[in-house]
């Protein structure tokens, strides 16, 4: 309703950008900022047309939240949904890559009995972090037909990684036509490939370089799982700029937290923390979110010292495993907290 009703008092300015676009850009021709325009305007438009039933509610503003299931390694697929589900996660993000929850060998015959388990506790299961980022190495067809059979959409893909000397454009170029070939097979399948940002040499610290691989596909089918922890490391004052890069491609978040620690050894390194014990700038990350009215799926990582759950460990004592639920609950809450004070 807001968005037809900008189109026609500014018919011209519209044709040239999106309608996240042009919420960003509103406070640049008005005298209001975004948030105050989002609220008056869409109070305006939308109250006389709204049913009250359809009015929302305190959960409507909750984010959907799922669980990287590579921290629940330790605990068989029944146990490990009911255990997500009891800390009150929405769904899980199911690992299906090699030391995964199903391994990409055995996923037409696990994946199934993994996903039964999560929805039978009553949570989503309709996305996972895969091993894939083409369509023809081994296993990958198996997992991508067994991820239509389960309805699952959206599936992480696998890095790209550089040659480690000589010229990057034609990797680039290479990783381009990759993601191509994925785009068609998930154009005829109902599915979308995410790609998460990640600090360091890998294709994809950029926000550019995940641009360009998805520059002019449809991002129902191919987009960015972003990730503000890498992002903040990789492009340090610069990442709002950056963000504005892939706003268009945003179909899921990766939520973790880190500081910069000096070493004895005077070097410095990248150390992940508990959620808002950090550097990550969530209250102006989220924010902008809002004002482009960007919500979508949440995966949270528990990246930092963690009795080895953080890395995927199997063998955990009762004990530690209990920290971790501890962990889990604590850095949901923060998650929820965080947003709302947005």
């Amino acid at each position: 309703m807001i968005w037809a009703l900008l189109r026609t008092l500014y018919p011209v300015g519209l044709d040239f950008c999106t309608r996240a676009d042009w919420l960003y850009f509103v406070p640049y021709f008005t005298s209001v900022d975004r948030r105050t325009f989002l609220q008056t305007s869409s109070g305006a438009a939308l109250a006389s047309c709204m049913p009250l039933a359809s009015q929302k509610d305190e959960r409507d503003d909750r984010l959907e939240t799922h669980i990287f299931s590579k921290h629940l390694q330790f605990l068989p697929y029944e146990e490990m949904a009911v255990k997500a589900s009891e800390i009150g996660f929405d769904g899980v993000e199911l690992t299906v890559r090699p030391k995964g929850h199903v391994e990409p060998a055995e996923v037409r015959e696990n994946l199934p009995r993994a996903v039964a388990a999560v929805r039978k506790a009553g949570l989503k299961a309709t996305m996972v972090a895969s091993d894939v980022n083409n369509v023809s190495a081994e296993h990958n067809s198996a997992v991508l037909e067994s991820l239509v059979a389960e309805g699952i959409k959206t599936y992480r893909m696998r890095y790209y990684r550089y040659p480690k000397t000589g010229d990057i454009l034609p990797s680039v170029l290479d990783f381009r036509s990759q993601a191509e070939e994925l785009v068609r097979y998930n154009e005829e399948n109902g599915l979308q490939a995410v790609y998460q940002n990640h600090a360091g040499p890998y294709f994809g610290s950029s926000m550019w370089e995940i641009r360009q691989m998805c520059e002019g596909f449809d991002p129902a089918y191919i987009g960015c799982q972003y990730d503000l922890r890498h992002a903040t490391v990789e492009g340090g004052l610069s990442w709002q700029k950056e963000l504005r890069v892939i706003l268009p491609y945003i179909n899921g978040l990766v939520i973790k937290d880190f500081v910069w620690e000096k070493q004895q050894d005077g070097q410095w390194k990248v150390q992940n923390v508990p959620l808002g014990e950090g550097m990550a700038d969530f209250n102006t990350f989220f924010g902008i979110l809002k004002a482009n009215d960007i919500k979508v799926p949440i995966s949270l990582h528990l990246e930092y010292p963690l009795h080895g759950a953080n890395h995927g460990d199997r063998d955990l004592t009762l004990a530690q495993q209990e920290d971790v639920y501890a962990a889990m609950r604590r850095d949901l809450e923060k998650l929820h907290m965080l947003w709302a004070e947005a």
